[in-house]
């Protein structure tokens, strides 16, 4: 399961969950101040297989984090 990333917008704590890809945007209760008023958080991540490295994201405005002809991510 991924881990996501919240902020809480009542003690701006950063909240760090394992979850489902299903219960990522369902509501959550901050870990410190138990308020009410997280959102999540847009993540990077980072991965490599076979010695090539693959960034999650976009690193250009055109696409989407995907390959892409028009930056050279692939």
């Amino acid at each position: 399961m991924p881990i996501y990333e919240y902020t809480c917008l009542d003690c701006q704590a950063e909240i760090e969950l394992i979850r489902s890809i299903k219960d990522a945007d369902a509501p959550l209760n901050c870990t410190q101040c138990q308020g009410e008023h997280t959102r999540r958080k847009i993540s990077l991540f980072n991965a490599s297989s076979g010695g090539r490295t693959i960034a999650g994201g976009s690193s250009c405005g055109s696409c989407a984090g995907g390959s892409c002809g028009s930056c050279g991510v692939n």
